[in-house]
């Protein structure tokens, strides 16, 4: 595959981006189910171990379907290099845990997604790692929350499930005055409507099982970065602890790559419509989406987004009853703890996603017991607001 054009919009990128071909030249991405590899003679296989001759030595390490997928998030991302995980969790845990030791200290935005928020939150002090959760759309608050030791931030933006958005570019300008790194959990925006590199964060993490691979096919993750950072911290944690994706998975999040920009387009426009049918309806409390005016961080959104969202946090009048009939009531959109798929999916967060936190922390990140996220697929958008439009009559 021809690599001279390197200034290909998103739209080309995802679809020949590090497209690897076999002696058959095949159209579609080859699919390389193998564990292992095999050498000419055992001097050659004692320098592709040495390093001194590329290739491929066993699928844990590195698989020519995983490497396609990870240059091609890296020609999206704009990022030098990548390594590709069984699942978005294990992209988080492996950026993490191998960026510091016993005695660092984490500074964490509070409004995590629920694993997100375990891993730092109690995982991480059982290694020796101190931890602080902050609001962090406030940059006052992370600059108070700096430690001589501190080593990391870690944030989500737009944020699981109330959609807050932090402003990465004042927390990695913090971040690099006292020499610490910003690892941006960037499922919410996608690749394609926020570049927390360009803005100034050292490391991106993808729940690749959302909108990446978008049809509810199979799990993935990929961590992103400069080569310097992932050769020094993150290869020989990657290597030894094995968090790596399949091939078969790999495969199938290419295919989902190349309709990406199709898919968040159209969500993202059906989201934007909806949101605003939602937001004069007499039964919601509140409705929050970062395409809309009214958001609480709109010169943020404005100033690192280039898009909307697929997702809309709503908070339904009557509480948990009131969330659960209308959830029921629902006939095209399905109850579901996932998102970014195709097909619309609506969680309530109180009870399943962030469950696991007690009322004071869920009350702190704004999760009552009427709030609703809801991702919009790829239905028709005037259906899908009839079949919305019902179940708000039913939530009374």
């Amino acid at each position: 595959m021809s690599t001279k054009k390197r200034n290909w919009k998103p739209q080309t990128a995802l679809v020949h981006g590090g497209t690897l071909r076999s002696q058959y030249g095949e159209t579609a991405e080859a699919m390389y189910l193998t564990q292992g590899y095999v050498y000419e003679t055992a001097q050659a296989a004692e320098a592709r171990f040495k390093g001194e001759e590329p290739g491929f030595i066993y699928s844990r390490y590195a698989n020519p379907t995983v490497d396609m997928f990870e240059k091609r998030m890296c020609a999206l991302e704009g990022a030098e290099d990548a390594r590709a995980t069984a699942s978005g969790m294990a992209a988080v845990s492996a950026a993490l845990l191998c960026s510091v030791k016993a005695g660092d200290h984490i500074v964490a935005a509070r409004a995590l997604f629920g694993s997100c928020r375990w891993v730092v939150e109690t995982l991480a002090p059982r290694y020796g790692i101190q931890a602080t959760l902050i609001d962090g759309t406030d940059i006052a608050n992370w600059e108070k929350a700096v430690r001589p030791n501190t080593k990391l931030f870690f944030l989500e933006s737009p944020t699981n499930p109330t959609l807050e958005v932090v402003d990465i570019a004042a927390v990695a300008k913090l971040a690099n005055s006292i020499g610490a790194r910003v690892i941006v959990d960037n499922v919410f925006a996608t690749p394609l409507q926020q570049k927390p590199l360009q803005l100034g964060a050292h490391i991106v993490v993808y729940s690749a099982t959302k909108h990446i691979d978008g049809q509810g096919r199979c799990l993935g993750g990929v961590i992103l970065s400069d080569k310097k950072w992932i050769d020094e911290n993150l290869h020989d944690y990657f290597r030894h602890t094995g968090p790596s994706l399949s091939p078969f998975n790999a495969w199938t999040l290419l295919k989902g790559l190349e309709t990406l920009p199709l898919r968040v387009r159209q969500q993202t426009e059906s989201a934007g419509k909806i949101a605003d049918f939602l937001a004069g309806r007499p039964e919601i409390a509140r409705l929050i989406h970062p395409g809309r005016a009214d958001h609480p961080q709109a010169d943020v959104v404005k100033k690192q987004m280039s898009g909307g969202s697929t997702l809309i946090c709503l908070d339904v009048k009557g509480g948990k009853q009131a969330a659960f009939a209308f959830q029921n009531a629902l006939d095209i959109v399905l109850i579901s703890n996932n998102l970014g798929d195709a097909k619309s999916l609506i969680t309530h967060p109180a009870t399943t996603t962030h469950k696991n936190l007690s009322d004071e922390a869920r009350a702190e990140l704004g999760i009552g017991p009427g709030t609703l996220r809801l991702s919009v697929g790829l239905e028709d958008t005037d259906d899908l607001l009839t079949d919305i439009e019902e179940a708000l009559k039913a939530a009374k």
